[in-house]
């Protein structure tokens, strides 16, 4: 009688530990300063909610997406992280920043689900008079330093004949909307999931404009063509055409499927409601799933195939 008592007591030990069993995620994107490592924590407050705590994610700092992609190297089953879907391509070709750093973990790299891109903002104040990209001669910009709105302002400025032609204000990005205020500049370049937290401050209190850009001018760039919707900022009346790198949430195939399914469903159902905490998420959708080049984990491919999604063969 007492050695089924204490039997007894242990299977529903068992049976409770198994109950109560959690899934515990890494989840690395950026700076802690930065809007990808705020939708870090989103990301994380909608998974335990969206599986009653059956998947907890602990979020990273890093600093970067080429970062993140190293690490695969050394990380484990329980590791996700966030690049531009082209820095797959080029870590498992050896190429670009990955030049002699190639790795048999780069090959295991699948993806789960698209997150907000970087997107281009070029703002200009209203008191400027710029319109277009052609009346930023002769006014003073502030591009930033080190960062990719920073790199992808001076490329552009370049492509479009604007280089040496347009004064580089030697300020802070982070002083940006003070200076447009004041006019010590008549405009700045940066890069951020939309709405970008600078780009609402300054239209709500200067009155600007978010050039847009054409079609032969983001063919010159090379990058995607996104459309930040009109209303998006206040004043804005139409849609700004502007380009954007698409970044996207990646695991390896060490990650087992029914994870990997978790993950990619729990975030697909609570995209709506994070959307309601924080616009950024209403543009993730699924047009943004053709924007991951490279395979899916099977385990979000189960997802995508129960919700009648096409994938494409390059990410089967």
């Amino acid at each position: 009688m007492k050695f089924a008592t204490i039997l007894l007591s242990a299977v529903v030990a068992v049976t409770a530990s198994f109950a109560t069993a959690q899934e515990r995620v890494t989840y690395k994107s950026a700076k802690s300063t930065s809007s990808y490592y705020q939708m870090g924590v989103q990301i994380a407050e909608a998974m335990k909610e969206g599986t009653d705590g059956g998947v907890i994610v602990t979020v990273e700092e890093s600093q970067g997406s080429v970062q993140n992609v190293m690490e695969v190297r050394a990380r484990g089953a329980d590791y996700v992280f966030t690049t531009p879907p082209a820095l797959i391509g080029l870590a498992q070709q050896g190429k670009a920043m990955f030049d002699g750093k190639s790795d048999p973990a780069f090959d295991t790299i699948r993806a789960l689900f698209p997150i907000p891109s970087l997107t281009m903002h070029f703002v200009v104040s209203d008191a400027s008079g710029v319109t277009d990209f052609s009346g930023l001669e002769g006014k003073t910009i502030l591009l930033g330093k080190g960062s990719f709105g920073a790199r992808e302002g001076e490329k552009y400025l370049g492509l479009f004949g604007l280089e040496g032609k347009v004064d580089l204000a030697e300020v802070e990005l982070s002083n940006a909307v003070a200076a447009l205020k004041n006019g010590q500049i008549d405009g700045f370049v940066t890069a951020g999931s939309y709405p970008a937290p600078n780009v609402i401050e300054a239209a709500a209190t200067t009155g600007v404009t978010v050039l847009s850009l054409d079609d032969d001018q983001i063919g010159q760039t090379k990058r995607t063509k996104l459309v930040i919707p009109a209303g998006t900022y206040a004043g804005q009346d139409d849609d700004i055409t502007t380009t954007s790198l698409p970044v996207a949430a990646f695991t390896t195939i060490s990650m087992s499927d029914d994870v990997a399914y978790q993950l990619t469903k729990t975030f697909w159902e609570q995209r709506e409601k994070m959307g309601e905490a924080a616009p950024w998420w209403n543009g993730v959708n699924e047009g943004l799933m053709s924007s991951i080049t490279s395979k899916l984990h099977p385990g979000a491919i189960r997802y995508y195939k129960e919700i009648g999604y096409a994938l494409t063969d390059a990410q089967m």
